[in-house]
């Protein structure tokens, strides 16, 4: 289980969406928030329990960009009475009770604070809902989450064979409306090795520094690393840029922290070499709403350059 403040640095990074209503409550924040309860819960959580919730989120376009329900899966806290209240999201998300049901709407800069996602103006306003699903001792969680898990697991494994079928013929009709020559590895992975490079192969363990560049297959940037290229493409975000994110990504290979088809694509490639990866969604983000333009099911292209690596 995560720190307390981690989890409640989570919460801040994903908050949420709402729609009209009727409601019956409204308190607010002493930084000005005001949230108002749709259904108001008794049972407060006590010292160490864990509470679960829901969250959807939205811009002030009323567009979703991250969802619990989306995930399948409710975020959650641990209560602790002796945590300082310092801003109004504590104060909001360390009172949530089992039962309750509420929404509020807040500047971006007062939601997010220093997690400001890029894609977001301070002034913008967020719309946001939270339900709370439970509140659970450790080994409630536990037994939730593990049930929940092996429940979306099996789910996952029977949907992704039969949308690796879709993609599959999906990407074949591409490659050959655009005449490009691709391998396919034996997990569905396409391939292009563009320009190839003289530098040592890439291992299991090893950390890759690569730029790239994301794409849908109608040609919708979705992101990259590349300054020049978001600039052009009407994606360039200056906050970003202000911390360095317009740089080579750090992926340490074979470990996880990036999508499937990345890792298994990573693996295949050398220093120097500039390749470009057709992915498809089960090795991708799979049936899951990523926000943005990525929808569920969407077959991926990654044009990539490994600048280097570190053994």
């Amino acid at each position: 289980m995560k720190k307390t403040k981690a989890l409640l640095s989570a919460v801040a990074m994903m908050v949420i969406a709402f729609s009209a209503m009727s409601c019956n409550k409204t308190k607010t924040t002493t930084d000005g928030i005001e949230y108002t309860y749709i259904k108001e819960g008794s049972q407060a959580p006590k010292d160490g329990e864990y509470v679960l919730y829901h969250l959807i989120v939205q811009n002030s376009k009323d567009s979703t960009f991250i969802s619990t329900y989306d995930q399948r899966m409710p975020a959650y806290l641990q209560y602790n009475d002796s945590i300082p209240r310092q801003s109004g999201m504590d104060e909001i998300f360390l009172g949530l009770k089992k039962g309750d049901s509420l929404a509020f709407e807040a500047k971006a800069g007062i939601v997010f604070g220093n997690n400001m996602p890029f894609f977001l103006d301070e002034d913008e306003s967020v719309k946001i809902r939270v339900g709370v699903v439970d509140v659970l001792d450790y080994e409630g969680v536990e037994a939730y989450f593990g049930a929940l898990q092996e429940s979306e697991m099996k789910r996952q494994a029977e949907g992704a064979v039969k949308q690796l079928e879709i993609d599959t013929q999906i990407i074949e009709n591409y490659l050959a409306e655009n005449n490009i020559q691709a391998t396919r590895t034996e997990s569905g992975l396409y391939y292009v090795i563009e320009s190839a490079g003289t530098g040592a192969a890439i291992e299991e363990g090893d950390l890759a520094f690569v730029h790239y560049a994301g794409y849908l297959l109608d040609g919708t940037l979705f992101d990259t690393s590349l300054k020049d290229l978001a600039q052009s493409s009407g994606v360039y975000s200056e906050q970003r840029d202000n911390v360095g994110g317009y740089s080579p990504l750090e992926v340490r290979v074979g470990m996880g922290q990036v999508i499937k088809g990345w890792d298994e694509g990573l693996g295949l490639l050398k220093k120097g070499d500039k390749a470009k990866f057709i992915i498809p969604s089960p090795l991708a983000y799979g049936d899951r709403d990523s926000g943005g333009p990525i929808g569920p099911n969407s077959v991926l292209l990654f044009d990539v350059e490994v600048t280097d690596i570190q053994k």
